[in-house]
């Protein structure tokens, strides 16, 4: 039989997981480069640039810096985005029940 008190705590615990794995999240920092590392970006879970690094050399070339400066974010922010997920799905793994049809997917589970 079907046991609502039983899926209301569980949904108790995993909205408790699902905020304690967003605060780690959130505190997580991915690096990337481009160009070779003549451009180096971090960025933060909260999908935040948290530091960019331009070696002096590419300086000169301006078009080439906006490139490989835009290439280092965009790499960055796809690495947290994937340690983001995998870090959500391995809090939140088993709390709750495979109901058919629920598709959780879009709260990262």
């Amino acid at each position: 039989m079907f046991d609502m008190m039983k899926v209301m705590g569980k949904m108790k615990e995993a909205q408790a997981k699902m905020k304690e794995a967003t605060e780690r999240v959130g505190r997580l920092t991915n690096t990337a480069d481009a160009g070779g590392g003549m451009i180096t970006a971090t960025v933060t879970g909260k999908r935040r640039l948290q530091k960019l690094v331009i070696n002096p050399a590419m300086l000169a070339d301006k078009e080439m810096l906006e490139d490989l400066i835009v290439a280092a974010v965009n790499k960055a922010l796809e690495e947290i985005e994937e340690t983001s997920a995998a870090e959500m799905k391995k809090s939140t793994e088993g709390l709750l029940p495979n109901i058919p049809g629920m598709d959780l997917s879009a709260l990262g589970l």
